[in-house]
């Protein structure tokens, strides 16, 4: 029997997995190990690498897993992409440029640690509870080999651990009835979530989707005049978080208390040091 999580344990948990996770699509070493295979576009590089796993999909498969970028800069991209370089290729190539990011971010001191070889095995023992039904983005990253070398077990952990959690907020988030934009825009209200400008810049949208979807949000209720959020605008985002953190509960309960504290902990130093480094660029997270 294990003792019982404190509440939002597991969300706390995400919170310093996810971007460290997330390091090597903001990484030099990404963009120079694209080029290398010839994919020299940095929006099909993010494409190729997160939707490598599904296999050679069409733009469809990706808009619909990726949930939040525009369809037409998908349908740009994917499937073309695959043209220059297969699904195995990108795969391939992401590793090493994981492998060079991490070492690069955290030092061959904390990549060669008995911490993170700690922290492979407790993330690695909470991916074991995580379901692929109706998660899709998991279950094709599940189908991948468990790398050897524990800085990169712990990142292939991470990534199982955050694309269960995404396909499960992709659900919730329809059940809010949320659209792709509405959920960006409201979760950048919350000061938490990407920066209009990066949203823009990355996912393809226009200013003027931008301004559409608050005003949806406004004609909802949720966004005030200055695009803060309501009270039921608070309370939606609050409410979404805790139908994620449910149906995300699995591998944290099955790491138990004990065991999501100390990977929490060691994540946490991990991200410390990945921060200090540089890894993420300035004002990505904000109101603005």
């Amino acid at each position: 029997m294990t003792s019982p999580l404190p509440e939002r344990a597991g969300r706390r948990c995400h919170n310093v997995i996810n971007p460290l996770h997330s390091t090597h699509y903001f990484s030099p070493d990404l963009k120079r190990e694209l080029t290398a295979v010839g994919v020299t576009d940095q929006r099909a590089a993010y494409f190729a690498v997160r939707a490598a796993a599904l296999g050679p999909v069409g733009a469809g498969v990706v808009t619909a897993t990726f949930s939040n970028f525009r369809p037409g800069l998908v349908a740009r991209h994917v499937p073309a992409v695959w043209e220059t370089a297969s699904p195995e290729v990108v795969l391939a190539a992401r590793l090493r440029a994981v492998d060079a990011t991490l070492r690069r971010l955290l030092g061959e001191e904390a990549v060669a640690s008995k911490e993170m070889a700690e922290a492979a095995e407790l993330a690695l023992r909470a991916a074991e509870a995580c379901t692929p039904h109706a998660r899709p983005l998991y279950a094709a990253h599940a189908d991948l080999p468990v790398p050897d070398e524990p800085h990169l077990a712990f990142w292939h952990a991470a990534t199982l651990l955050r694309e269960h959690r995404g396909d499960g907020h992709l659900a919730v988030l329809l059940h809010a009835e949320l659209d792709p934009l509405e959920a960006l825009a409201s979760h950048t209200a919350t000061g938490k979530g990407i920066a209009p400008k990066w949203a823009l810049a990355t996912r393809g949208w226009s200013s003027e989707d931008w301004d559409a979807a608050t005003a949806r949000l406004r004609e909802r209720g949720l966004l005030d005049a200055e695009g803060e959020l309501t009270e039921k605008g608070a309370a939606l985002r609050a409410r979404i978080e805790e139908e994620t953190d449910l149906l995300d509960r699995a591998p944290y309960e099955h790491l138990g208390a004990a065991g999501v504290e100390r990977l929490t902990a060691l994540a946490g130093e991990l991200l410390t040091r990945a921060l200090a480094a540089g890894a993420f660029p300035e004002g990505l997270i904000g109101k603005s």
